[in-house]
């Protein structure tokens, strides 16, 4: 399942892992993969040696004038004549289930699956990003890398939509993002916050200031800004760029594996990790 669910709670998975149920006369796995949503296909990673993810396909879909990623990691196959840039319906096939991964234990054919997310794409600035902050390191997917695509759980945005429609009322997308549990506030200096502007139907605004120093950014546990509102200058007085304003305890509790915050004696602070998180997200 989604979330922290390894590693005794200490390690994140940002998707479903979907179990093989057919299987050729070797045992290999030959369940077909199909789109979730129409879309277009934006990323195929052919060389599994490259990925954890092995053989993967990121496609892009319009919901609620938001633009959202489903990734199929671990293929074995992917169909003939898929290639970037191509539309697909719901439902249409685009690969066969597999098991393949760069890691050193790999993944037997007893544990073959697909692995399925629903992501927002942190920044389109990625590999800019990474250059500055992460020089040297090696990217062999650009703004495709994992790193950069920030997961939804999927079985409670199936059960959302699918609460939604038993009552008869439209689902919405935006609205879902924004009811997550936030696992804490931020100050950003950042006027143009690139996420504010990608995503206008999280930014809440109540009282808009006449000029914008930054945003104050809600965090939920896996770091996606679910909600962000505007702030004055005067809320970066201390020119902090970044600033910890709050973390809630209990969300903290559920759900720690991302490695944010920590608490340091009686004050929560910021990690290396989430240091590094925001300035990607204003990068």
């Amino acid at each position: 399942t989604f979330g922290c669910v390894r590693s005794e709670g200490w390690q994140m998975h940002e998707g479903l892992d979907i179990k093989c149920t057919q299987r050729d006369a070797r045992g290999e796995p030959t369940d077909p993969v199909s789109a979730a949503a129409d879309g277009k296909i934006v990323y195929i990673n052919s060389k599994p040696g490259l990925s954890n993810y092995g053989k993967y396909i990121v496609i892009q879909h319009e919901i609620d004038r938001l633009a959202v990623y489903t990734l199929y990691a671990h293929l074995r196959k992917i169909e003939i004549g898929i290639h970037v840039g191509q539309a697909r319906k719901s439902g249409e096939i685009i690969a066969t289930m597999g098991r393949t991964s760069n890691t050193s234990q790999g993944i037997s054919r007893e544990r073959a699956h697909l692995h399925f997310e629903v992501c927002l794409l942190a920044n389109p600035n990625y590999s800019d990003w990474q250059k500055k902050y992460h020089a040297g390191q090696r990217n062999d997917h650009a703004k495709w890398n994992g790193q950069n695509l920030l997961g939804i759980d999927p079985w409670k945005l199936f059960l959302s939509q699918r609460d939604a429609g038993d009552k008869r009322q439209p689902f919405s997308l935006h609205e879902f993002i924004r009811r997550q549990p936030v696992l804490c506030r931020v100050l950003v200096q950042s006027p143009t916050f690139q996420w504010a502007k990608r995503h206008p139907g999280l930014v809440e605004s109540p009282a808009r200031p006449k000029a914008i120093g930054g945003y104050e950014v809600f965090l939920d546990s896996n770091g996606i800004p679910v909600r962000c509102t505007p702030r004055g200058p005067e809320a970066f007085s201390d020119n902090e760029p970044i600033k910890l304003l709050n973390v809630n305890a209990e969300v903290y509790s559920r759900a720690p594996c991302r490695k944010l915050v920590f608490k340091k004696g009686q004050k929560w602070q910021l990690t290396a990790k989430g240091l590094g998180h925001l300035n990607l997200l204003t990068h």
